[in-house]
């Protein structure tokens, strides 16, 4: 327990010191770190503590760089989206929507390797009425993963914003999201006394990387700043894909197998209680089929599942799909081990 609080603080200032050089990331990069430590719904709560304490100290080191304007824009449409996003944490998979940002942070490897007339010339700054929305977003995404991190640092680099009023105007638009979400984790039973002492040892980190990096940012320029912070963004989407993509497939028992023969290919995945199959025959072509539950038949189909559940042990439901073809149910009836086969 102790070498892990001990390797997880040094691997936090390590983060914090890239997130203060990019304007952002420390989150995305111990997302993975948290979810070998801790279970995927505690995460947000360790997270969150140190992210707190991040942005609290940035504000202290860098507030005379805070463009209160974008401030003012931004916080009074996250807050109610932050309240929604934690109170969804108990009924919505946090895997799924941090496979989402991964997706997001990848979506920016064209920005890394574009010029740097060409980016001034393309990009034209948003609307500030547009950061009502990125709010509310950031706010949302927030409340259910615990971090938002880069996924809108492409925005205030639109805004035109130097690096220093990056990072403080990010600080300052999220200081007050990270309290509310602690508050609500709390109330929820979402935390732990392991959790407890992870988000401490990130907190800590915290602060040790936000009054150090101020000597950092002044050596860097600012488009070495902005090419960084796309770097950064895409390494993040990487590492949380991969990460994420594993406890999905582990969570939800998703299995993919192949098999062929001289005129026939089958490609088969399960998905928790869901069958797909996709089958081609040289002789009929391409055809799909899809598990069905009971509860989704109606009229002749359901009467005809009923009928033969009298007589059989158990009866399983595919849908047939084939190119040109009217769709067809096919009815797995199966006695004593024995398999019959229904079509309607």
């Amino acid at each position: 327990m102790i070498l892990k609080i001990v390797l997880l603080f040094a691997g936090t200032i390590l983060a914090f010191w890239i997130s203060a050089i990019c304007g952002g990331g420390a989150s995305l990069i111990l997302i993975p770190i948290l979810n070998l430590l801790l279970p995927t719904s505690l995460v947000p709560f360790s997270l969150t503590i140190g992210t707190f304490t991040s942005s609290a100290s940035r504000i202290a080191v860098f507030k005379k760089h805070v463009n209160w304007k974008i401030f003012l824009w931004f916080v009074p449409f996250s807050i109610p989206a932050v309240l929604l996003g934690a109170y969804l944490i108990k009924y919505v998979n946090p895997n799924y929507l941090q496979l989402l940002v991964a997706f997001f942070l990848i979506a920016n490897l064209p920005q890394l390797f574009a010029s740097k007339n060409k980016k001034e010339e393309s990009e034209k700054p948003y609307p500030k009425s547009a950061l009502a929305l990125i709010g509310f977003l950031a706010g949302f995404i927030s409340g259910i993963t615990g971090a938002v991190g880069l996924l809108f640092n492409r925005f205030y680099l639109k805004f035109g914003l130097k690096k220093e009023e990056i990072v403080a105007t990010r600080a300052a638009n999220e200081v007050f999201l990270h309290l509310i979400k602690l508050i609500i984790y709390i109330s929820l039973g979402l935390y732990s006394n392991t959790a407890l002492w992870m988000g401490i040892a990130i907190a800590v980190g915290a602060i040790v990387s936000s009054y150090t990096v101020k000597y950092i940012l002044p050596h860097l320029s600012e488009n070495m700043f902005k090419k960084i912070g796309y770097a950064a963004m895409v390494v993040s989407g990487i590492t949380l894909f991969t990460s994420t993509s594993g406890k999905i497939v582990q969570q939800d028992q998703i299995v993919v197998n192949r098999s062929s023969t001289k005129n026939k290919s089958v490609y088969t995945m399960s998905w928790k209680n869901t069958r797909l199959v996709v089958e081609y025959k040289a002789s009929k072509g391409l055809e799909i089929e899809k598990t069905v539950q009971p509860d989704e038949l109606s009229g002749n189909l359901k009467q005809k599942y009923d009928q033969l559940m009298e007589h059989y042990d158990d009866v399983q439901i595919e849908k047939v799909y084939a190119f040109g073809k009217e769709t067809i149910h096919e009815f797995y009836c199966y006695k004593d081990n024995v398999l019959t086969k229904f079509k309607a």
